[in-house]
């Protein structure tokens, strides 16, 4: 589903993805771990297009992401197309980016009849089942004032999944949740897992990788340093700067 090749990006004089290549199948997880500011999140943000890659190329079921090629030169997309193939990967933040001035049910309508241009009824009928499916469908009219964090994240999971995306991308989806409300997203992401939806996940949750992930991937000041089963790289790490990192994370 998805080919990522020599990924770069910079920010000035930082180089934030430096030269990341992989493939994701369909229906496969892979989580991503590292430390804060080795370029995860930045990766992820340029799947879906919120930055504009410097080098290299991405291809999600065949189609290459932010350009068209005329003859042999590549052309950035305009903003209406970048848009539409945006709509290929949904995503999930850090925090909820929830609309504060929307109930639950509205926040999740919002996208597919305003953007999809779908019928208010059916996206309605959707909505409702997505919340039952996160276990929120008591909290329909409730304001995301009113809920949890926990709560908010597993709406915003249910926004993105209302779009129909067929790339599912998490950004450290628990980091800003208190500990004890944690699991109850997890467990919503694991039954995506089981349902057969490609995600990639930037995650601490080590305990969460080993148990959903297909395969794990560490990266260091923007690169790939390893790549493999969650048994080989979080129980028997091939690179020093790998056994470093889950070392601490354990302890």
């Amino acid at each position: 589903m998805l080919v990522a090749r020599d990924v770069r990006k910079t920010f000035g004089q930082l180089q934030a993805v430096d030269g990341v290549s992989l493939d994701v199948a369909r229906g496969e997880v892979l989580c991503i771990i590292g430390p804060s500011g080795s370029g995860k999140s930045t990766f992820l943000r340029c799947l879906n297009q919120l930055e504009r890659i410097d080098g290299g190329g991405i291809w999600i079921d065949g189609d290459l992401i932010g350009y068209r090629r005329i003859g042999d030169k590549l052309h950035p997309l305009h903003d209406a197309d970048v848009a539409r193939q945006r709509l290929a990967t949904g995503m999930v933040f850090q925090r909820f980016n929830l609309f504060q001035h929307m109930t639950v049910l509205q926040n999740i309508i919002e996208g597919p009849v305003t953007v999809q241009k779908r019928r208010r009824a059916e996206a309605v009928t959707e909505a409702l089942a997505l919340l039952d499916r996160v276990g929120l469908a008591d909290k329909r009219d409730a304001y995301p004032a009113q809920l949890s964090g926990g709560q908010q994240q597993r709406v915003a999971i249910a926004r993105a999944l209302a779009m129909q995306s067929r790339l599912m991308l998490f950004d450290e989806p628990t980091s800003a949740l208190d500990p004890e409300l944690v699991g109850e997203v997890l467990n919503v992401m694991r039954d995506l897992a089981r349902s057969g939806m490609t995600m990639i996940v930037v995650t601490h949750e080590l305990g969460f990788a080993r148990e959903v992930a297909h395969r794990v991937v560490f990266m260091d000041h923007g690169a790939i340093v390893e790549a493999g089963s969650p048994q080989q790289v979080l129980g028997n790490p091939q690179q020093a700067r790998t056994k470093e990192f889950i070392a601490a994370v354990l302890n």
